[in-house]
């Protein structure tokens, strides 16, 4: 004979939280989990390093080399990831170059990262008063010299806001990297989904990536309240 028909809160977790579900599809879930983490902090490593390399060379003032990092941070920031993806997976083969979802994910969200990251260095670059550079050359330091130690150190402090959270949101569009079958948490559990008629995995992914980017946000917002501006 069947049970006695389960109320709401019981089809919800049964639906949701299947434990049975979840006992199965555990290890795929952090499989992509650590396919989510490796490729958000190779991002963000590689973008911010870009980003700044590119807001130091647009520093030097020259018109060569500023406009196009200008109309790179510009094509950049007006695509969607997802097309940037797609065109490095699937267009960039049919001229001999081909990549792993890995890694046209990775180049994809490192040049966006980066452009974004550019602008935001370059932006707190130019709210600092140009008598700061100006006095730091009076005293003998070299271009080079007075961008290290007096304008970027200011700088960062200015742009660390919105970089931080643009760091944020571009990790998180890893997600993006199941169009090209990525194993990242949210294709495995898509896939585990389907295959189970279950939800539950879902709502594993969905306490993973909790899991992942509050601890982030929560070290941004501490990193942003230490290197705020003393008065």
């Amino acid at each position: 004979m069947d049970g006695p028909p389960m109320d709401g809160f019981g089809r919800l977790a049964d639906t949701f939280f299947n434990a049975e579900v979840a006992a199965r599809y555990w290890p795929d879930i952090l499989a992509g989990v650590w396919i989510t983490i490796g490729l958000g902090i190779a991002v963000s490593i590689a973008g911010l390093a870009f980003g700044v390399a590119l807001a130091i060379l647009r520093a030097m003032q020259r018109p060569w080399l500023a406009l196009p990092i200008i109309a790179f941070a510009d094509i950049m920031r007006a695509l969607p990831p997802l097309v940037i993806i797609i065109v490095f997976f699937f267009a960039f083969p049919l001229i001999g170059i081909s990549m792993s979802a890995f890694m046209s994910t990775w180049l994809a969200l490192t040049l966006v990262l980066a452009a974004y990251a550019e602008e935001s260095v370059w932006g707190g670059i130019l709210s600092l008063p140009r008598g700061q550079s100006e006095a730091a050359r009076s005293t003998g330091l070299t271009w080079g010299q007075t961008m290290s130690a007096v304008v970027l150190p200011q700088a960062f402090r200015v742009a660390l806001p919105p970089l931080t959270n643009r760091v944020i949101a571009v990790s998180k569009n890893v997600a993006l990297g199941s169009v090209v079958a990525l194993s990242e948490v949210l294709n495995n559990a898509q896939s585990a989904t389907s295959t189970a008629g279950n939800p539950t995995p879902l709502t594993m992914a969905a306490a993973a990536y909790l899991a992942i980017f509050i601890p982030a946000m929560l070290f941004a917002r501490r990193l942003e309240t230490r290197m705020q501006w003393r008065v």
